[in-house]
Parts: C-alpha cells; sequence; structure tokens
C-alpha cells in the first residue's frame, strides 16, 4: 500500500524571486489533495518542484515512504524514478500514435500481449475503449483528458500529479470528467495532488484543500473547514463570493444593520473590523434588516438578488430560491450565524 506523497518544509526560488516558501503537505494513499490559489501564487511550482521537473532547492520529498528528493543531502531523482504520474492542461499526446499506443507507451515489453491488455484494461476504465484506434487529433477535449490519465495511471504511480487538467473543458463537460476522473483516482489509489485556481473544482474534487497566497500555504483542511471556518478574509473570499461590511469595534461590540455583532478579541476599543456574509447567509426573515431590490436573475436552481440596505455603502449578493422579486420589492433580511465571518483590519 502507498504511503502517497509528503512535502517537508519546501522552498525555491527563480533567481532573487521565491515562488515557494517552507511549503508541508501529506497526502495518503487514495486521497485528494487540491493546491488552491490565485495565477502566481506558487502551487505549479510546488508540483514541478513535486515531479522532480524541477530541481529541489530546500526541504524534502517523500514518495511512497522513499526519499525521492532531500536538499540537504544533494539528493534529487529523476522524474522517471520518482513513482509519479503527470497530467496537464494540454494534455501531450502523441499525434503520432494511436489512443492505444499512447497509454502503452513507456511500459516494459511495449508491444507485448500483456502490455496491451493493461493498456486496454485503462481504456476501459476511463470509458475510452471504444477508442483505441484513433488518432488524438481525432478526439474530443474531453475524451483526450480520458487518454492522458489512462497513460498516466499506466506505471501504476504512487502519485499522480494534476495541473489545471480541466480548464480547457466547457462548464457542462468539464463536470461529468471531474466526476469520472475523480472516480478513477479513487479506485486506483493512488495518492493525488491537483493544482487548481476554481474553488469549487477544489471543493468538488478534494478531500483535502490547501490555499496558497505569494508561496505560503495559508490554511489547510476539508473544503467544508475551509468554506465554514476561513481563519481571515482571503480565505473566505476565496473560498466563495461574500459580502463585505467595515464597523468600528465600540464596547466589544460591532454595529451592523442586524443588531450587535460581537467583536474579535484582536480588535481593540475603537478599531477596525471587517464583516463577511456569504450570499447564502442573508435569509428572508421576519424582523430582520429591511431590504430593497436593486435586480435580479434566475439562474436555473436559484436565483441571484442584489439588495440595497440602509447603513451598507453598497448593493448586498444573495440568493433566492423561490421567484425572483422585482426591483423595488421589500424584503425583511436576517443572517445565518454560520455564514457571517469577522476579522480585524
Amino acid at each position: 500500500m502507498s504511503k502517497g506523497l509528503v512535502l517537508s518544509h519546501v522552498s525555491h526560488a527563480y533567481g532573487h524571486v521565491a515562488a515557494i516558501e517552507g511549503v508541508s503537505l501529506a497526502i495518503g494513499a487514495g486521497q485528494v489533495l487540491c493546491l488552491l490559489g490565485p495565477s502566481g501564487c506558487g502551487k505549479s511550482t510546488a508540483l514541478r518542484v513535486a515531479a522532480g521537473l524541477e530541481r529541489l532547492q530546500a526541504g524534502r520529498i517523500d514518495i511512497d515512504g522513499e526519499t525521492v528528493a532531500d536538499a540537504a543531502r544533494d539528493l534529487s531523482l529523476p522524474p522517471e524514478r520518482r513513482s509519479v504520474g503527470l497530467v496537464f492542461q494540454d494534455y501531450a499526446l502523441f499525434p503520432h500514435l494511436d489512443v492505444l499506443g499512447n497509454v502503452a507507451f513507456g511500459l516494459a515489453g511495449q508491444g507485448s500481449e500483456e502490455t496491451r491488455a493493461r493498456a486496454v484494461a485503462l481504456l476501459e476504465q476511463v470509458g475510452m475503449a471504444h477508442a483505441a484506434g484513433f488518432f488524438p487529433h481525432t478526439l474530443s477535449g474531453g475524451e483526450q483528458q480520458r487518454v492522458a490519465l489512462a497513460r498516466a495511471l499506466a506505471r501504476r504511480p504512487k502519485v499522480m500529479l494534476m495541473d489545471e487538467p480541466f480548464s480547457g473543458l466547457d462548464t457542462r463537460l468539464r463536470d461529468r470528467v471531474r466526476d469520472d476522473t475523480l472516480s478513477v483516482l479513487k479506485a486506483s489509489g493512488v495518492a493525488t495532488l491537483l493544482v487548481t485556481h476554481d474553488p469549487e473544482e477544489a471543493m468538488r474534487m478534494s478531500d483535502t484543500v490547501a490555499i496558497m497566497r505569494a508561496g505560503f500555504v495559508v490554511q489547510v483542511g476539508s473544503p467544508a473547514d475551509l468554506y465554514r471556518r476561513p481563519q481571515d478574509s482571503f480565505v473566505a473570499a476565496f473560498m466563495g463570493e461574500t459580502n463585505r461590511i467595515e464597523a468600528t469595534a465600540r464596547g466589544g461590540r460591532l454595529a451592523t444593520p442586524w443588531g450587535d455583532l460581537p467583536a474579535p478579541a484582536a480588535v481593540p476599543e475603537g478599531g477596525r473590523a471587517e464583516i463577511l456574509i456569504r450570499p447564502e447567509a442573508l435569509l428572508v426573515r421576519t424582523g430582520g434588516a429591511v431590504a430593497t431590490v436593486i435586480d435580479g436573475r434566475l439562474l436555473g436552481p436559484y436565483g441571484v438578488l442584489r439588495v440595497g440596505i440602509e447603513g451598507c455603502p453598497g448593493p448586498l449578493i444573495m440568493r433566492s430560491t423561490g421567484e425572483v422579486p422585482a426591483p423595488g420589492a421589500r424584503l425583511a433580511l436576517g443572517l445565518d450565524p454560520a455564514g457571517v465571518f469577522v476579522f480585524p483590519l
């Protein structure tokens, strides 16, 4: 049984520019960890260092209980000796090989019946056995992604490394391919590091999410932990849409249109705090703050409204599961505390 992937205090710089600093992560066999963050935060660099595509400059990397890179010992095994599978955004399939040839490429005894059987079995697992004789240019983006996944799994890697593998697919196809990919990864028991900038993808795919900002991992936890218990406003806003208002601490309280909220201990008397409110935390409730609907749109199973509330500097976004009220309609809105986060400024 694979022991997965462990990054210990890994740092990497390009010249004088630090890309990642002190990154420590652990992914067990059969688990999926998503590295999530904005462009340029260092998540792809972390994946490339784990793969051996960039030489380790500081820290240590272990795969399946074996140290494959250790800066202190100047040890850095090449990618082909790390038991890793790689899937990138462009899939990188060989255009001169058919689908079966792509999956079998690199396997020992290429052309043997055993190798062919292994490749066919993987194509069946990803739902592409019917296309074994097709060439990559005849496949859709989703089909190419499935073939790339089968090829990456062909050598039975202990770790799968995936860098934005679904970003080139249209929305409807992306959801289906992500779900199918997750099923294959779970069935294989491989430890998976998935890089993405999409919080919905991270929540949909992962057991654990690690959010990065400017080269640092700022919070690690389950998708529910990061969405419901963010440690700062960056994590809260990155994990999902928020409304933001500010308030001043008076007597340990923060005045809002919904009444006073407790001020964090880190906010001194007279200090400022920011209050982040998820759209779904604004609820139609008798006796709540009076809001006026500015506009609204139905987005399938729910509606999105912009509302104005006296005491708030700008419109707030809320969701409605019923009819979308007309502009000018008046609503009484309360707050669900589970979707309200307060942080010092």
